[in-house]
């Protein structure tokens, strides 16, 4: 008696040792995102580490820090050689990080969605056209998260989002001169559909109208391209980089005018 009373002593202890450690690591979740809506995404990597030590394999954890890493890398210099090679390193970590959620939960959009936007980031770093491979997978990536459908209307703007930059980044060579390198696919209809999207599923973020005018621009609809550069001025203050895509649209509403006089 005393021996059964002993196990199912030492069981519920286990189980709420289990879930101490489980709330700690929500907790450190919960503290990230925090820095990361603070863009204090050094701080905001840290708090995932912790957690990922309470609660390793957590697909949660994966791509919060696959996030974290890709914005510490977007930040950094990349003037020398050396500079380069750790931005570059810092990309391929992200990677890592991306591609281990996507196999833990290749059920969930986000995971797909992250691993697009850091291959989407190491192809540009590389040259878009270098990293066709890369390219392909931000597409096929980016339209695997579309079709899942989940983790709310965020993530899925994103989603299009990014499947639109795909096309419209891919679209800057001309159709016979990639068509191939297996990049036919790029289509700027697609992009301006897609960005579209983006703005309907989460209106007033300045990255969405910005390249929705650019997009327009690259079909000569000025007029288009300026409704929307007027929204980027409108748009709230939302993203870390939303002082600089304010900055680009004004310029590039100089240009419009002058087209439309």
């Amino acid at each position: 008696m005393k021996t059964s009373t002993f196990f199912l002593i030492l069981f519920f202890s286990f189980i709420l040792f289990d879930n101490y450690f489980a709330q700690t690591a929500e907790e450190l979740i919960q503290e990230g995102d925090k820095y990361n809506t603070e863009f204090n995404h050094q701080k905001s990597l840290e708090a995932y580490q912790q957690a990922d030590k309470l609660q390793p394999g957590n697909w949660e954890i994966m791509w919060r820090m696959s996030r974290a890493i890709v914005d510490i890398a977007n930040k950094m210099p990349e003037e020398t050689d050396e500079q380069s090679e750790s931005k570059y390193s810092k990309y391929k970590s992200s990677f890592v990080y991306a591609d281990s959620a996507v196999k833990l939960a290749p059920d969930q959009s986000v995971t797909y969605l992250r691993r697009a936007i850091v291959n989407g980031r190491i192809a540009l770093f590389e040259g878009v056209f270098s990293a066709i491979g890369l390219v392909n997978d931000v597409k096929d990536d980016s339209e695997r998260s579309i079709q899942l459908d989940n983790g709310g209307n965020y993530f899925q703007a994103l989603s299009h989002y990014v499947l639109g930059r795909a096309h419209a980044k891919v679209c800057e060579k001309a159709y016979l001169l990639r068509l191939p390198l297996g990049l036919g696919w790029g289509d700027m209809e697609v992009a301006i559909r897609e960005f579209q999207i983006a703005i309907k599923l989460k209106p007033n973020y300045r990255m969405f109208y910005l390249h929705l005018a650019e997009a327009y621009i690259e079909e000569d609809e000025y007029e288009l391209a300026k409704e929307n550069l007027l929204l980027v001025e409108k748009a709230p203050f939302v993203l870390e980089d939303d002082d600089e895509y304010l900055k680009e649209a004004k310029q590039l509403l100089k240009e419009v005018n002058e087209e439309l006089e």
